[in-house]
Formats: structure tokens, sequence, C-alpha cells
């Protein structure tokens, strides 16, 4: 072989050797391109489902008939959502429009995103709400000829005809900024409010009105003990918390049972706006283990010194209310925030979204808006416990809200800095609604729950039948529809069902049977979202009453 052919020989050997090496490396770029999208979709998407709503809702509730209610105030001034057939609201005590022929507030068909506007008459500002156990939403107090109003919605499929109706029976005090939660009994407990310290039953079951020393000894210049966090325990009493203080109340002879530590970090309430979870509570352990978590808030000043852009809260605090001696166990989130909201996930996570990395609640008061969502795994090593999320391009700074839907999405609505519809300059009025698309959406195959009973009876043990599951193990978990309103989902709760092993029934089919929550006390009568969870994604859920 002449000295040519070697150099050709050899200059062919490295082409080819080039070739495979440019090869691997476009397979190694493709890996890398995968793998990232892979990350970015197990982070979540965003997709505005509705351009324009037509009223920026400030109250969001889901309904048992995958409807979305949404609320705003009716003193705003006109709304960009007509009242049909020439209806109008005449209210000669309205601040802003005596005549007005817009809604302020709508009905959102979850199947089509289609708007339906409602009509409501009195002033719902500021106002609070829960499910009571036949799925009526029941709506108490605001501002101005709301203050002691008392309104129900019996919700009805997105192409029918239900409405708000105003009922004769006033709360016993005015209430503005208060909170409610669904008791055992059926009634519904109201707490606090703008210059009220006490708390009542609704409807009235005979206890009246009690005063509460926390929320007196909560005021402060800034009034931090608005919109105060209440959870029902296990132990059939309430965790109440305003400002940095709270206190276990017994509602069945009100009296206050015990007094938690202060939570460090400053305010958490209403106006410096943090947000509250009771942690989801477990069948498997007797549902023994209680906790809350409490976290954000803004600098105290921040409301009073709006031009200072104060910088939020970072930190999150953890109690164990009813252990021998509680504390509070702190821990930072990847972001300041205040105006988050913290939502319970199908699959046990914790989700804080919305908010502002300065300043606090109140008109033009927010600064800086956190658009990065970030997750919450209570179950992880502290650390360890946040991952952030991907962010979204609108902001939702004060009167937004967030919620959970049947098919495991995340709602998001509302926005509004502004006395009224302002829809140019700094954090515009938001009238678009969006739903967050998370990790475990279209990240693998989720369960499908091929057969549950609607309706469960306390203790109770039944069969569920769920497609595409795991044959180790398949979790049953029942979720709340909360009322979202200035951070705080009021009436929420997550229970994860005991049951057994799964059981195959051929054709990627398995059965799981599940103890029923014991009584009311851990699970008030009400509808509830039932999700099978499987290798950690979620099944979409379906609606079962409990009670």
């Amino acid at each position: 072989m002449g000295v040519s052919e070697k150099s050709y020989m050899m200059r062919t050997v490295a082409s080819r050797g080039s070739l495979v090496q440019q090869l691997l490396q476009v397979l190694l770029f493709c890996s890398l391109v995968a793998l990232l999208l892979q990350q970015v979709a197990a982070q979540g998407s965003w997709k505005v489902i509705v351009e324009n709503a037509g009223i920026a809702s400030m109250h969001t509730a889901i309904t048992h008939y995958n409807t979305a209610v949404l609320l705003d105030r009716t003193d705003i001034g006109p709304s960009q959502l007509p009242l049909p057939n020439g209806v109008c609201r005449n209210d000669p005590d309205d601040e802003s429009s005596k005549h007005d022929c817009t809604a302020h507030s709508a009905l959102l068909d979850l199947a089509t995103n289609t708007i339906r506007p409602l009509f409501v008459q009195t002033d719902t500002w500021c106002s609070s709400g829960q499910f009571r156990a036949d799925g009526t939403l029941v709506q108490t107090g605001g501002d101005n000829d709301g203050l002691s109003k008392i309104r129900t919605f019996a919700p009805c499929p997105g192409d029918g005809d239900c409405n708000w109706v105003e009922t004769n029976v006033p709360l016993q005090n005015g209430r503005w900024y208060a909170s409610n939660a669904q008791l055992p009994d059926g009634t519904q407990i109201v707490v606090g409010g703008r210059g009220i310290a006490t708390l009542e039953y609704v409807p009235p079951n005979g206890r009246g009105t009690t005063y509460i020393p926390l929320i007196a000894n909560a005021n402060d210049a800034q009034n931090d003990n608005l919109y105060p966090y209440v959870h029902l325990l296990p132990n059939n009493q309430i965790f109440i918390f305003a400002n940095q203080d709270s206190l276990l109340y017994d509602w069945q002879t009100n009296k206050v049972a015990k007094n938690l530590p202060v939570l460090p970090g400053g305010p958490r309430n209403y106006p410096s706006a943090g947000s509250s979870a009771l942690l989801p509570l477990s069948g498997f352990n007797g549902w023994a283990d209680v906790e809350i978590l409490i976290c954000g808030g803004a600098t105290y000043g921040a409301f009073l010194n709006p031009g200072a852009a104060l910088p939020a809260t970072q930190s999150c605090g953890r109690i164990a209310p009813l252990s021998a001696n509680p504390g509070w166990a702190l821990e930072n989130m990847p972001l300041r925030r205040n105006m988050g909201e913290l939502l319970l996930l199908p699959d046990r996570n914790v989700f804080i979204v919305n908010g502002a990395a300065n300043g606090a609640q109140g008109w033009g008061n927010a600064q800086n808006p956190v658009l990065t969502p970030v997750l919450y795994n209570p179950n992880g090593a502290p650390g360890t416990r946040f991952q952030t999320l991907t962010a979204t391009d609108i902001p939702r700074v004060y009167h937004s809200t967030a919620n959970v839907l049947p098919d495991g999405r995340i709602l998001i609505a509302g926005s509004n800095t502004h006395q009224f519809y302002t829809l140019t300059g700094y954090l515009p009025t938001e009238l678009r609604i969006e739903a967050h698309t998370p990790y475990y959406i279209g990240a693998g195959a989720r369960p499908v729950i091929a057969n549950a009973p609607g309706e469960l009876a306390y203790g109770a043990r039944f069969t569920a039948t769920v497609d595409n599951g795991n044959a180790k193990f398949i979790d049953l978990n029942l979720l709340s529809a909360p009322y979202s309103t200035h951070s705080f989902s009021q009436g929420q709760r997550l229970l994860q069902l005991a049951t057994s092993a799964p059981a195959a029934v051929g054709g990627g089919s398995y059965t799981v049977t599940a103890t029923a929550p014991p009584t009311s006390v851990i699970a008030p009568s009400a509808y509830y979202m039932l999700f099978a969870v499987s290798d950690g994604f979620p099944s979409v859920a379906q609606w079962v009453h409990i009670g």
C-alpha cells in the first residue's frame, strides 16, 4: 500500500470517527433537550382560559356541579359584565352606583369556560363564606348594606338558572373581613371582622355570640387581626390565629381551651396577609397527626406606609397544636411573599401561589408581584421541602383567588389593588382567568376512578375500582371545596383514607377498599372531591357526599 493510499484510509477513518463523534454529540444534545423539557413539564404550565370574565373575583368557590362561583364587590361601579335582559340593581345605599345594570358575581362553567352573570343585591366586599352539607354556598357579611347580610347560592349545572338569594335573617354582629368554618353540627362558626372581637354561629344554634380576647388583643394600628385563620381540628376544637397569636377554642362550651405560643416573624393576617392551611390528615394513623402551616406575611408598617415597599416575610411556621407542648418550627420559603395562598393538592403536597414580595394588602400597597409558585412537601426533611415551579406572566396580588379544580388543575382569578376597576397602569385590575396545570398532569399515566359510591356514610367501608393504578398502593384522598378570599381558603381540608392493598381485577384495573371518615368532626358533612393517587399521579376527581 502506497503512502497516498495509507493517507486516504487514515483520513477516511478519521472522518468516520468525526461523524460518529458528531452523531454522539447530537444524541447527547437531544437527550439534554428532552430532559430539560421533562423538567419544565414537571414544573407545570399556565393557560388563560377566560380572556375577560367581566369581573375581578375576590371570592371564588368550586361547586359539585363543576362550576366556579365568582364574586366581587357591588360598590365598585359598573363591571364589564352586563346583567341579562335589562335586569338592573337599584340600591339607594350604594356608594358608587345607585342604578347598576352590570353583574358583580358570575358562574364559570369549567367544562366550557363560559361565564354566566349572577345577580347579587347587597355589598359583598371582603365577606366570608362556606359550603353547608347540601352543597349550598353560605355567604356572610360585607360592607355597607351587606354588613349583616347572609346570602345563599344553591348551585346548579353551568346552563342552569341558579342565582343568589338574600335571606331575611341577619348576622347577630355585622362582619367585614371575617372567616367561616363548617362545624360538625351543620352550622358555621363565623369569627371576627373589622371592629368585632366576637364569634357567632350561622344559622344560630342557641350559643349566641362570644367575645374572643385574642381577636381584640391582636388589634394594632394596622388591625392585623382581620380574616383570622380558623380550622376545625380532629379533637372537635377550633384553631384560631390572628396577627401572631393563636388558641384552641371549644365551640361546644364557648370557652378558650388553650392559648398557644406566639409565632415569630411579624403579623400574618390581613392586611399583612400570609396564608394558612391545616396539613393533610390521615386515616392510617387514626387522624392523630395534626399540624398547621402558616407562611408569609408583611413587615409591620407596610400597610401604614405603602410607599416604603417594605419586604414581605419569608418564613413559614409549623405547629402541632394538639401536642403536649406545642411550639412553632420555622423554615424559610425560597421567595419572600405576602398575599400568597396555600392550597392542598390531591397528592398531599402544598401549592403556594399569588402575592407580592413587597408591601401589604390594600389599594396601591403591593409592589414586585411574585410570579413563581412554590411547592411544599410536608413529608420532606427540613431544608428539602420547597421547590420553585414554572412562573406565570400575570401578576396576582390584592383581591386574587386560587382553587383546586376536580381535574387537578389550579384556577387563578382576580387581582385588583385599586378602589375601582383600573384597566391600565401598574398592576391593573385583572379580568383574565387562568389555570395552572401542575407537574402531576401529563407526566405519566393518570389513574381513573372507574367506579366509586357517590354517597359515603361515616365510618363505613366502601370499594372503589381504579384503572391504570399501581399494583402495590393506591391512595384515596378526599379534598373539600373551600371558599378562597384574601389569601385564605376557608374550610380547606384534605383527608387520606385508610385503604387496603389494591386487588387486581384484570385489564389494568384494581379494587381498593377504604374506610370513610369516622365522624363529622373529621369530615363535616359536605361534598368532597375524591381523588385516586397512584405513583404520585392523581386521577380526575369524583364528587362524593359525606354525611
